[in-house]
């Protein structure tokens, strides 16, 4: 696992390759099977393989999200915040097993931050999300995934970046 760890890396150039079905179902088996706190599931994913929806999905906000674009895969996080009070974080525990499972499967990925992003002036990132997704009112968009072939390998980190300065034993 520390491999795997060290060798994912943010990928925002994908190849024009699509991901596989059965690629596509293991990382919602990943998803699906994340844990969240009391066993709530507050999760909900949008899974978006068109092109159009994709770019579209790319301008959800003016910096930070244009490299969607070349993906050829976007899973949008969604939860219930009525359902969990750590919505947050059982989405962001599900977007880091995405991650991974991507990285197992030879793919690149991107983790692009809607909450609390505006799109514009005066609409919210969510917002723009919800509405080119169909998105129920009462759900909480938390995050998106580009996800894809590499364009290039990029090299693994290495132990000289660890900050070890900043483990603590038992106290301060």
């Amino acid at each position: 696992m520390l491999n795997l760890i060290r060798k994912r890396r943010s990928c925002r150039k994908f190849t024009s390759q699509n991901v596989e079905k059965e690629k596509i179902e293991k990382l919602i088996k990943a998803a699906l099977w994340s844990p969240t706190s009391k066993n709530n599931r507050p999760w909900e994913f949008v899974i978006v393989t068109e092109k159009e929806k994709v770019e579209k999905l790319s301008q959800c906000k003016p910096h930070g999200a244009s490299f969607l674009s070349q993906a050829p895969l976007a899973i949008v996080i969604l939860a219930d915040e009525e359902k969990s009070d750590v919505w947050i974080e059982d989405c962001s525990i599900a977007a880091i097993l995405l991650q991974m499972t991507a990285e197992e499967l030879n793919l690149g990925s991107t983790w692009i931050q809607i909450r609390k992003r505006m799109h514009n002036e005066t609409t919210t990132a969510e917002e723009f999300v919800k509405n080119q997704l169909n998105v129920p009112s009462h759900l909480k968009v938390a995050s998106i995934l580009a996800i894809g072939y590499k364009e290039k390998e990029r090299e693994p980190y290495s132990e000289d970046i660890l900050l070890k300065e900043r483990i603590h034993y038992n106290n301060f």
